[in-house]
């Protein structure tokens, strides 16, 4: 009866020690917002996620239609002519991009942002045919012409960006279409569309861009091919096309992407008015799905210090369960008196090692941070289980237990890709040891066993 009640007591301590751990996940979570909403006030200071678009050729023209024409109660009084403005939409047959991000940082208190500065050259070729009158009707009147791109956030552009048809270059006006919509810039053709005629072109538009953290690209060619290179070691692939091929090293990164019309709608939802600068921040986010298809990459920290202290937040009721039962092991084999409040208390200390890692790593590098914590929470515990265990040696022996701990922990921080595989195989270590030592307890015998009352402590 003893030995359950005091497992009951154990019980309701871990799960009382989970109320400042969830607390404490809170906080991570508040701090991270803080980190976006230094990203957001970089951005709108500066320039924010990147999206940019192959160009498109747009040809406007005007033509007169017949139209029923009503009263005000909506009764036909005959038929007159009017003028219906409308224009023609042609995408590229090939669209090639070559680029290298550069990156930089940019800091806001506490928080460093990671820009990039894109320079760049993007080349398209149009093959496309006007279409010809319709039989029976006047003839249309086409308009100037003109190249449109996409830019998510132009005040990333650096100087003036430089557009070249045919060899020849093309002033840049600001908005993705002639009458100043859309974001983006566009350039107006000075040579005249004719009904039924071919328009060939070669359009080269050189660049250098600015933006924060992700930049996407929105296929609309018939053939598109991306080439990036950048010096950031950690790269994350989004959107909905993964590069045909890619070198990721200590040195930076290549990358290339190949994407077929076939593959794409990216035509289909541009002619359905979905446009990709309202869905670039999402990208940030790693949602590969944004509502139009693009490829993209992200300059990341795998493992950056929010996202590992809220990892090991995880692993705090880990902690205290293995604490409690080391307790527990202690106080049922060795005739030890532990009680409930000095149980609350180291578990505790051990939940403020998350807080503390936090604002420290808030303030120094990460390594340096967990080293600090660490070794405070380690320390006062030792000292004081030293006191509470009746022995030195004992509680020498807990904190050396517990930095065996730390340190497997770290480990798992630090790891990307074999966290998952190296936490179950600690846990499952730790349970085995301790399956290990108490194969041969009698814990019948142990319950029926009262409790030695301790020596007290000797005078200082």
């Amino acid at each position: 009866m003893r030995l359950m009640l005091k497992i009951l007591i154990i019980a309701g301590l871990s799960l009382a020690i989970l109320v400042p751990l969830v607390l404490i996940r809170v906080v991570i979570q508040d701090r991270e917002q803080h980190r976006a909403a230094a990203v957001a006030r970089i951005a709108s200071s500066e320039a924010g996620a990147q999206t940019l678009s192959a160009p498109v050729l747009v040809v406007p023209y005007t033509e007169r239609v017949e139209v029923e024409q009503t009263d005000d109660r909506g009764r036909p009084t005959g038929r007159v002519w009017r003028d219906r403005t409308g224009a023609w939409t042609f995408f590229p047959r090939t669209m090639e991009m070559t680029g290298t991000m550069a990156p930089y940082l940019r800091q806001l208190g506490l928080h460093d942002v990671r820009m990039y500065a894109l320079g760049g050259q993007l080349s398209a070729d149009f093959d496309v045919r006007i279409p010809e009158d319709a039989e029976g009707l006047p003839p249309r009147k086409i308009g100037t012409p003109w190249i449109g791109y996409t830019v998510a956030d132009v005040r990333g552009l650096r100087g003036t960006p430089r557009l070249r048809v045919d060899g020849a270059g093309i002033a840049l006006h600001q908005g993705a279409g002639s009458d100043g919509g859309g974001s983006g810039v566009h350039g107006l053709l000075t040579r005249p569309a004719l009904a039924g005629a071919p328009l060939r072109l070669r359009t080269v538009l050189d660049f250098e861009l600015t933006g924060a953290e992700t930049l996407a690209v929105v296929p609309l060619a018939d053939e598109n091919r991306v080439t990036l290179d950048s010096a950031w070691p950690h790269p994350q692939f989004n959107g909905r096309f993964l590069p045909r091929a890619r070198e990721v090293g200590k040195r930076g990164f290549h990358a290339e992407w190949s994407v077929s019309s076939l593959a794409s709608d990216a035509q289909l939802q541009y002619r359905n008015g979905t446009r990709a600068e309202s869905h670039a921040a999402s990208m940030l986010r790693g949602h590969g799905d944004a509502g139009v298809d693009m490829l993209g990459i992200s300059l990341v920290d795998p493992v950056d210090a929010y996202t590992r202290v809220d990892r090991a937040s995880k692993y705090g009721i880990v902690f205290v369960l293995l604490t409690f039962t080391a307790f527990f092991m202690f106080e049922m084999l060795r005739g030890l008196r532990i009680h409930p409040i000095q149980y609350g208390l180291v578990g505790l200390a051990l939940a403020i090692f998350f807080l503390l890692l936090l604002g420290l790593s808030e303030h120094i590098a990460f390594d340096w941070a967990y080293l600090a914590a660490s070794g405070a929470c380690i320390g006062l515990i030792g000292v004081y289980l030293s006191a509470v265990l009746r022995s030195r040696v004992r509680g020498l022996g807990f904190a050396a237990g517990l930095g065996l701990l730390y340190a497997a922990l770290y480990g798992l921080l630090v790891s990307e890709d074999n966290a998952l595989v190296l936490g179950a195989g600690l846990l499952f270590a730790i349970l085995a040891a301790i399956m290990l030592v108490t194969r041969r307890v009698d814990w019948y015998q142990v319950a029926s066993t009262p409790t030695a009352t301790p020596p007290p402590l000797p005078p200082r």
